[in-house]
């Protein structure tokens, strides 16, 4: 949205993002709006959210800005601000400094370029058009800008160490990311040519010259000859954009072409990862040196792959390659020379990395390890981890088969999910149930990805692709087919026994009969038995939990089988007045909430939304100023969209950016697989909270109808919009 119509003032660009993209998002949008004035520039905003891109930037915005904000906590492109000065930083300190933010894009360092890519290129050409604008866009982003970072989580100062590292984690993951289809299309080619051509001989199977399985084999040798090229292009262009890919693919190759050092053998993956490194970073100091604006159209195509190719190339054919080479050789001779005992400690490392963190970078550094070796002939790591890959999606799912009436529908739902990414080689498949119940079913990950990864490297097994799970099996890429498929069924078992095995002992401690094959509403706090079904006996227990404060504990699940409508995210029995807030952690204020949630219905596992909530406080505070504090979560616990709202007797100690008791907190919460419908009334819900007048209504609210009535009333616009 665009505050004001062009009156002269600078125009500043801001994007606002937060991880979850529920309620931060747009709270940093209002803010930022409501700045522009008083900051004395002209502010559109576009954001990042769960719904999607809103209000996206027209080309004649970009082409009339004068200066770039970016509000978020998550990956923003910023190819479109080529040559535009920016400013980037975390989504909260959009919330609490949004003048000072504003004022600050407009006096970033001008850079001594003129901006990267084709748009930098054609603004180097047109010279002073828009009235001597193309100057003014030389300017760039802080000391982020380069690297494509997302800042601090809380808008702190990034040390330069810790931007160094976030820079090179994202730099070698795009080479990863990049790498993958290249190894896959290649190592597939080849395991089908075999399958289907290879005939039996001395040596192994092998392929006739004159079989059309050769060419084909040939053709996947051909992608898999890309891998180290690609990774070391795709790392450079991460740190220098697209002036750093030529020169990262080329010394890439220079890599892996050990006749060009007197080497044997080429450096391997571990020569691509730093050619990358150094031809990211020697394309990104040629981009800082100024130039005459006549030279700018060639300079990022022309003058900075071809120096940085040089430099680079010479560096590593004359003083880089052959060490380099050596610890390649040595590593992988070491790393096939392994047995016994070794290779089951490296197994157990390789499988608990990969199913720790499901895609993360534990994860995504196991697994380059792994695969990078196939191409030095080692496919024994590679074999580890493509077990390990399957074993947490597989056994989580097949846990939500075995004990259904344990697991809410989301969760059950998530887990038949689950076993068919399993299959595919998905590790991410698993994480919907990670995220509800971490402390169960991470555990039970690691240990049955460090068992079936061990065990797969005691029996040899060895896959020739980068991927896992059965599906490599399936098409030929896997020897020693058997005792895969053996270690896979063993850490598949113990994942889902121990997933089991710990929710029994927490639906123990938590007063559950484990053994119930019905699933029924624990009673809350004073609210006497239990009901086998959420209905009227649910329904006064919220009333009684409201009226005494109560914070029971234990899991639910709404039985009606249908969502709220979204004019009904917020009722009365999801409103909970004069709750008592002193001494009170945010946690039990949250379960409180939570708490209310399961009575109406909303929310079928308490422990889930709550720690899910919590970790959301971990990675940064939702008390946003104003005596007011907006958890969120999104996870299977949730049933249904829901906005629970708590009004606090006495002030709570939450961490806050204005350091002010919290006395008014909103517990948003939606399902793992929520649509977007309900998104925007919680956008709306987001920024009228911003509003001082809404907040002084709900403080002086007289009771639960009156609260519903001004939430209602402060969405009802966006409501009617989307029903």
């Amino acid at each position: 949205m665009t505050t004001t119509g062009n009156d002269g003032r600078p125009l500043v660009l801001a994007i606002t993002a937060c991880p979850t993209g529920i309620a931060h998002t747009y709270m940093a949008a209002e803010n930022l709006a409501a700045a522009a004035e008083e900051a004395g520039v002209r502010v559109r905003i576009e954001t990042h959210g769960s719904i999607g891109v809103e209000d996206a930037f027209t080309d004649d915005e970009l082409a009339a800005a004068d200066a770039v904000v970016i509000a978020a906590d998550t990956q923003i492109d910023r190819s479109r601000f080529a040559g535009l000065p920016l400013v980037a930083t975390g989504v909260d300190e959009a919330i609490r400094r949004p003048g000072q933010l504003l004022r600050s894009a407009l006096d970033a360092p001008a850079s001594r370029g003129r901006g990267s890519g084709a748009r930098g290129a054609a603004e180097g050409a047109e010279g002073a058009g828009h009235g001597g604008r193309a100057t003014a866009r030389t300017a760039t982003a802080t000391a982020t800008a380069g690297a494509g970072g997302a800042g601090s989580d809380r808008g702190a100062p990034v040390g330069a160490a810790a931007e160094f590292g976030r820079t090179l984690y994202r730099a070698l993951m795009n080479g990863v990311s990049h790498m993958i289809p290249f190894v896959v299309t290649g190592g597939l080619l080849i395991a089908v040519a075999l399958s289907f051509g290879g005939v039996p001989g001395p040596e192994g199977l092998t392929i006739p010259d004159d079989s059309l399985w050769n060419t084909v084999s040939k053709i996947g040798a051909l992608a898999f000859s890309l891998m180290v090229p690609v990774l070391s292009g795709y790392i450079a262009m991460a740190i220098a954009d697209r002036p750093g890919l030529a020169p990262g693919m080329v010394t890439g190759l220079i890599a892996v072409t050990g006749e060009l050092y007197g080497a044997e053998t080429g450096a391997g993956f571990l020569g691509g990862i730093v050619t990358g490194l150094l031809s990211g970073y020697v394309a990104l100091g040629i981009r800082k040196i100024p130039v005459q604006k006549y030279v700018a159209p060639i300079w990022p195509i022309i003058v900075i792959p071809i120096i940085t190719t040089v430099v680079v190339g010479l560096l590593f054919v004359f003083l880089l390659g052959q060490p380099i080479a050596a610890l390649f050789t040595a590593m992988t001779e070491y790393l096939g020379g392994m047995e016994g005992d070794s290779v089951l400690l490296l197994g157990a490392i390789i499988g608990a990395m990969i199913a720790f963190d499901m895609g993360g970078p534990f994860n995504k550094t196991a697994f380059l390890f792994a695969g990078g070796l196939i191409a030095a002939g080692n496919a024994a790591p590679m074999g580890m981890a493509a077990v390990a890959i399957a074993v947490p999606p597989l056994g989580v799912g097949l846990a939500t088969l075995i004990r259904r009436a344990w697991f809410t529908k989301p969760e059950r739902d998530a887990g038949i999910a689950a076993l068919f990414m399993g299959f595919f080689g998905i590790t991410e498949g698993a994480i919907p149930l990670a995220a509800a119940r971490p402390l169960q079913v991470i555990p039970a990950n690691v240990i049955g990805g460090a068992v079936a990864a061990a065990l797969a490297g005691l029996f040899a097994v060895k896959d020739n692709v980068m991927h896992g799970g059965p599906i490599v099996a399936v098409l030929g890429a896997v020897e020693n087919v058997g005792w895969f498929f053996a270690a896979l069924l063993v850490g598949v078992a113990v994942t889902c026994v121990l997933t089991l095995l710990l929710m029994g002992l927490s639906r123990r401690r938590s007063g559950e009969d484990a053994g119930a094959g019905a699933v029924g509403a624990a009673g809350a706090a004073g609210a006497g038995a239990g009901a086998a079904v959420a209905g009227a006996g649910a329904g006064a227990a919220a009333e009684s939990g409201a009226a005494t404060g109560g914070t029971g504990s234990g899991s639910r699940e709404s039985q009606s089988g249908e969502s709220p409508s979204r004019d009904s995210l917020v009722t009365e029995e999801l409103v909970l007045l004069d709750l008592d807030g002193a001494g009170s952690r945010p946690e039990e204020i949250i379960r409180a909430l939570a708490e209310a949630g399961a009575n109406a219905g909303r929310i079928g596992d308490v422990d889930a939304v709550v720690a899910a909530a919590l970790a959301r406080e971990e990675s940064s505070t939702t008390a946003v100023g104003h005596g007011v504090a907006i958890p969120h979560a999104r996870c299977a616990g949730g049933t249904a969209p829901m906005v629970a709202f708590a009004r606090l007797s006495d002030g709570a100690a939450w961490p806050a950016p204005d350091d002010e008791p919290v006395r008014m907190v909103f517990l948003i919460s939606v399902p793992e697989d929520a649509g977007k419908s309900h998104l925007k009334i919680l956008a709306k819900l987001a920024r009228a909270l911003m509003r001082e007048e809404f907040r002084r209504d709900l403080d002086h609210a007289d009771g639960r109808e009156r609260v519903v009535e001004i939430v209602r009333g402060a969405v009802a616009p966006e409501a009617a919009a989307t029903s």
